[in-house]
C-alpha cells in the first residue's frame, strides 16, 4: 500500500483522504518511510520536520469528526531550504546560516498549511540559490534520482529530486534564472514559475533581485500545480511587489485547444540545443497540433538579437555580488566554491549594468508584442539534459558549452515576468528525462496549464520510475 501511495499525485491523495479511503497518517508515514529508504543515495531532503506525524494525526481527527477540509488536507509537502518554516531549521544552503531557525513561516508555507498540507521536510539547494547544481557545504550534493552521477539541477534541485524519487508529491521551489524549471526538467517532473507578483515572496531569501524573483510549485502532475496555484496566489499585504489580484478560481484543464495559437521552436533563439531535446520539442508541437491547436514554427529573431543569458548574468552580478560581499564579510572562507566564483567574477561596471538593463527592457517589450499574437510559446526547458556533477562545461551536439548555458531558455522569462511551465516530454537514449517549456501571457497561467495537461496525454512512458 505504501509503495502505491508514494507514486500517487497530490490531487488523488487529497481525494482519497476526503473519501476516507486512506488516512493522513498512512500517507505521511509512507512518504517518511520512502525518504528513509532512498534519501541516503539522493540527498534531497536535508531537514526533517519532527512534528509531521503529530500534524497527520490531527488531520486524521479532522477527517473523522467531519470538519471542513482544505483542498490539500493531509497531503505531505516539502519546502526548499531558502523558504522560511517556523521552528524548522532553514539554512539557505550556507554555513553562515547553518543553525538558523525562523520564527515565522513564509507566506506560501502558511497558505499550504491553511489548505491542510503537512510539511514533512526541507530540501537541498546551492548556497544562497546561486548555482544550477544543488551542492553546498552544509549538506553536500543532491544526486539526480535517474542517475546519481548527474546533477539534479538548481537551485531547487533538492525539491526536484525529492518529488521525482517519491519522497514528496508536492513542494515549493524558487526561480530567478530557471531554478524551478531546470530541476523540473532534469528530474522529470512539472514545475511552474507563475507570473511575477502572482505568488508573494514574503519569507523567501535572498531578498535581492525581487523584480525577477519568483516562488513556485513543483509536482509530478500538471493537475497538482493547478490545484496548488489558487492556494498560493494573491497579495499578502507584506510583499509590495505582489499583484493586487484575487487568486484564480478552479483551473479547467479540459476542453478543446482549437482556439489557441502556439508558437514553437526546437532551437532558434536558444541555440545550441541537444538534438534529442530538439526532437522532444518537435514531438510536443506535433501532439498539440493533433489535438487541434494552431501550432506555428517561428524563428524568434527578436530573442536572438542579444544574448539574454549574458545580460541576465551582468544584471544579477551587479545586484548580488555586493550584497554577498557585505553578508560574508570576514567569513569568506566558509562560502561554497560556486559562491566564491560569483565574488571573484565581480560585478560589472555601472555602464555595463545599465546596458544589460536596457537590453532586458527591449526583451520585455518584444515579448509583449510577440505574445499579442500567440497564446503561448513552446520550446526546450533546458538546452541539454542533466549534466555530470562538477563539470564547468558540457558538450551539446559535440561542442562544449558552459554549464550556465542551461539557463538560456529559462532566465529571459524571469525578467519578463511571464508564466512558464516545464513539463516532462520524453527521454534520452541513456534514460534521462527531457522537459519542454510553455511560456504564456501575463496572469494567464490557466492556458499554460491547460496546454501542459494536453502534453501529458502524449508524453512517452509517463509512468517510468527512477532506478532507486
Amino acid at each position: 500500500m505504501s509503495g502505491e501511495i508514494v507514486w500517487t499525485d497530490a490531487t488523488e491523495l487529497a481525494r482519497r483522504i476526503r473519501a476516507k479511503e486512506v488516512s493522513p497518517v498512512e500517507v505521511v508515514r509512507a512518504f517518511l518511510d520512502r525518504a528513509d529508504a532512498v534519501n541516503p543515495g539522493v540527498n534531497a531532503v536535508v531537514v526533517n520536520v519532527d512534528d509531521a506525524l503529530n500534524r497527520a494525526q490531527a488531520a486524521e481527527r479532522a477527517v473523522v469528526s467531519g470538519e471542513a477540509l482544505g483542498p490539500l488536507h493531509g497531503v505531505p509537502v516539502t519546502i526548499k531550504d531558502c523558504i522560511d518554516t517556523a521552528g524548522v531549521r532553514t539554512t539557505r544552503g550556507s554555513l553562515l546560516f547553518k543553525d538558523r531557525v525562523p520564527d515565522a513561516d513564509a507566506t506560501v508555507v502558511t497558505r499550504l498549511q491553511d489548505a491542510g498540507a503537512i510539511v514533512i521536510g526541507k530540501t537541498n539547494m546551492p548556497e544562497f540559490a546561486l548555482d544550477v547544481d544543488s551542492s553546498n557545504r552544509v549538506f553536500g550534493t543532491t544526486n539526480n534520482p535517474w542517475n546519481p552521477d548527474r546533477s539534479a539541477g538548481g537551485s531547487s534541485g533538492g525539491e526536484g529530486a525529492a518529488i521525482a524519487a517519491g519522497m514528496s508529491p508536492l513542494g515549493m521551489g524558487s526561480d530567478v534564472g530557471g531554478s524551478v524549471r531546470i530541476p523540473a526538467s532534469f528530474n522529470g517532473i512539472v514545475g511552474l514559475k507563475a507570473t511575477h507578483g502572482r505568488i508573494p515572496l514574503t519569507g523567501h531569501w535572498p531578498d535581492i533581485l525581487l523584480a525577477s524573483m519568483h516562488v513556485g510549485p513543483m509536482a509530478r502532475s500538471v493537475r497538482d500545480i493547478a490545484l496548488a496555484l489558487p492556494v498560493l496566489s494573491g497579495p499578502d499585504g507584506i510583499d509590495t511587489l505582489a499583484a493586487e489580484l484575487d487568486p484564480p478560481g478552479p483551473i479547467d484543464l479540459d476542453g478543446p485547444l482549437t482556439a489557441l495559437r502556439i508558437a514553437w521552436s526546437p532551437e532558434a533563439g536558444f541555440a545550441p540545443v541537444d538534438r534529442e531535446v530538439q526532437a522532444a520539442v518537435t514531438a510536443a508541437a506535433v501532439h498539440l497540433a493533433a489535438l487541434g491547436a494552431q501550432v506555428d514554427r517561428v524563428s524568434l529573431d527578436w530573442l536572438s538579437k542579444h544574448n539574454y543569458q549574458v545580460e541576465h548574468i551582468h544584471a544579477f552580478n551587479y545586484e548580488a555580488v555586493p550584497a554577498i560581499n557585505e553578508l560574508a564579510k570576514g567569513r569568506l572562507d566558509e562560502l561554497a566554491p560556486a559562491t566564491i566564483w560569483f565574488i571573484e567574477e565581480g560585478p560589472p561596471s555601472r555602464e555595463r549594468y545599465l546596458t544589460a538593463r536596457a537590453r532586458i527592457g527591449e526583451l520585455i517589450e518584444d515579448t509583449a508584442d510577440f505574445m499579442g499574437t500567440y497564446h503561448a510559446m513552446l520550446g526546450p526547458t533546458t538546452p541539454m539534459t542533466a549534466f555530470p556533477h562538477g563539470k564547468h562545461d558540457h558538450p551539446v551536439n559535440g561542442d562544449p558549452v558552459a554549464k550556465f548555458h542551461v539557463t538560456k531558455n529559462t532566465s529571459p522569462w524571469d525578467y519578463t515576468g511571464s508564466p512558464a511551465l516545464s513539463v516532462p516530454f520524453g527521454w534520452t537514449g541513456d534514460g534521462m528525462p527531457i522537459g519542454v517549456q510553455l511560456v504564456g501571457r501575463h496572469f494567464d497561467e490557466a492556458t499554460v496549464l491547460k496546454l501542459g495537461a494536453a502534453l501529458e496525454t502524449g508524453a512517452p512512458d509517463p509512468n517510468r520510475r527512477p532506478p532507486l
